[in-house]
């Protein structure tokens, strides 16, 4: 789950120079009081969004990424075309189950650790991008649910979720082991909305709350730390 120093087999895949490149633009224009996300936490959004239920269009999650206007029309159309490659790495490492969550790593008591919040944080975002459609469904079907338990425990342990009863906080090898099933969660919801895809129902309720919809600011996330892959 480190960042590797080789290369991706597939094109659309950032490199480790255009990962560093994003992650620095990020960090350089984020403000931990207004709860920006850095690397990880955009790249657990578009996770979300790539085995979610509809599409999201580029004009509905940038807001959540790019806060302020860009100094210049290159650089606007450097940070643009790093973040269309990251959100197409995505889907191609999930075409050949090749899939790894860009995780934060923050110091601990025993050294440098992984840490979960960022991409959990992003991953909230995005399914709140599509909230009546995701809530609807984790109502409705439990094998959902289920298949989301190691993402929601991650969550209720970092605080980005509440959890209704009273939550022990995971040990060291039950939060590395919840980090080691990403991968296979994403693939299973992914395999969920592809074989159980959104009814015309819930695409209706979904067009009505998006009208409905009024912009809301993220509650503030303190953290820090870095990126790894």
């Amino acid at each position: 789950m480190m960042m590797s120093d080789t290369k991706t087999d597939w094109p659309s895949s950032l490199d480790d120079s255009e990962l560093d490149e994003l992650d620095a633009y990020l960090r350089g224009h984020a403000q931990e009081n207004e709860g920006h996300l850095l690397l990880d936490g955009v790249h657990g959004l578009l996770s979300a969004l790539a085995v979610g239920p509809t599409r999201v269009l580029p004009e509905e999650w940038l807001p959540e990424v790019l806060h302020e206007p860009f100094a210049d029309e290159t650089e606007g159309n450097r940070v643009l075309a790093l973040l269309a490659k990251l959100n197409d790495s995505i889907s191609a490492e999930l075409d050949v189950d090749a899939y790894e969550p860009i995780l934060g790593e923050v110091d601990s008591e025993a050294g440098p650790a992984l840490s979960a919040a960022g991409w959990c944080e992003g991953f909230s975002r995005g399914i709140d991008l599509r909230a009546s459609l995701w809530e609807k469904r984790l109502a409705d079907d439990p094998p959902l649910m289920e298949m989301l338990g190691p993402v929601m425990a991650l969550a209720v342990d970092e605080g980005i979720l509440s959890a209704e009863a009273e939550f022990e906080k995971l040990n060291d090898e039950e939060y590395d082991d919840c980090l080691a099933q990403l991968p296979a969660v994403l693939a299973a919801v992914n395999h969920y909305w592809y074989e159980h895809p959104a009814t015309e129902a819930e695409l209706d309720a979904l067009n009505r709350a998006n009208e409905a919809r009024t912009e809301q600011q993220p509650p503030p996330r303190q953290r820090s730390g870095h990126w790894v892959h």
